[in-house]
């Protein structure tokens, strides 16, 4: 089987880790990513709010490409990729812009978001099926991030305010997802250098919140968000603030964890906030799960 598969340039460089345990995991499930060839950046830099048709046009020409490929189902990892990419469909099948549909070798890519993909059931049911180390007692709770899933006229979203594609992948590898209000709230990524000030406040709630409800990591899709919440507790530390040690863990290395794949660990050792002292050692199932009640029935408060 191949799917076509949009990589995006964070995955090509910092991200790299990311890259390497999609990789991992999709040979494990015998699938085979064709990669779009001569892909470009999808303008999710600055040039979608510089020169909008700019960043059509990039995102455009990346989908003319994908549709010369065998699978018309297109894989995008980057939850900033993916938004640009749908945009420039959605505009395609207005009709409304510049670019003729008709140039395209087989039509309009379908575009999914990566957790998407593998929180469709028969995906679920395939992952479930090669559990080989089961997840039993693990907290965690997923954040999504702004891109992946609004507005939900761009990406379709159904469950835009509360996304669960995420916790069903935790589901079936045996962990715990804890219901948590900020699953969805920005992290502050794209302030970083600008205003670090900032996303050390948007960050620190979401660690707070976290630790409160008893999570022991934090699960993600977007690299940008992985990046800024992993990167940022060492720097508060730094600065006087309150030390955070929480793992920040992409769902596709933890599918890898649970399925043993043989790179795992190595990919994890990559984090700022290694992952691997908890994984490794264990997190007792009754561990934690009074102050956890308490934390959630304070927040439904």
């Amino acid at each position: 089987m191949k799917l076509t598969y949009y990589p995006g340039c964070s995955l090509d460089g910092t991200a790299g880790d990311y890259a390497d345990s999609i990789l991992d995991l999709f040979a494990a499930l015998d699938i085979k990513l064709e990669e779009v060839p001569d892909w470009n950046c999808c303008g999710a830099t600055a040039a979608h709010s510089i020169h909008h048709q700019a960043s059509i046009d990039l995102a455009v020409r990346n989908l003319r490409l994908a549709s010369t490929l065998t699978n018309p189902d297109m894989l995008v990892p980057c939850a900033l990729c993916y938004n640009r990419l749908k945009t420039a469909a959605k505009e395609l099948q207005s009709g409304r812009g510049r670019h003729d549909p008709g140039e395209f070798a087989s039509g309009i890519p379908k575009i999914w978001d990566l957790a998407n993909y593998f929180a469709d059931e028969n995906n679920l049911g395939t992952i479930e099926a090669r559990v080989r180390r089961p997840l039993e007692g693990l907290r965690v709770v997923c954040y999504y991030g702004c891109m992946a899933s609004r507005p939900p006229f761009i990406t379709d979203a159904k469950e835009y305010e509360n996304p669960q594609s995420m916790d069903r992948i935790v589901g079936v590898l045996g962990a715990t997802p804890i219901l948590w209000p900020f699953k969805t709230d920005c992290c502050g990524a794209s302030l970083s250098l600008s205003r670090p000030d900032i996303v050390y406040q948007m960050v620190t709630r979401l660690y707070e919140m976290a630790e409160r409800l008893g999570a022991q990591a934090i699960v993600v899709s977007c690299q940008m968000c992985q990046a800024n919440l992993d990167m940022c507790q060492e720097k508060l530390e730094a600065l006087g603030g309150r030390r955070f040690a929480i793992p920040i863990i992409y769902f596709t290395e933890l599918i890898g964890w649970a399925l043993e794949l043989k790179n795992v660990s190595s990919i994890l050792s990559r984090h700022f906030v290694d992952p691997r002292p908890l994984l490794e050692g264990g997190w007792g199932a009754g561990a934690g799960k009074a102050k956890q009640g308490a934390a959630q029935q304070a927040v439904r408060i």
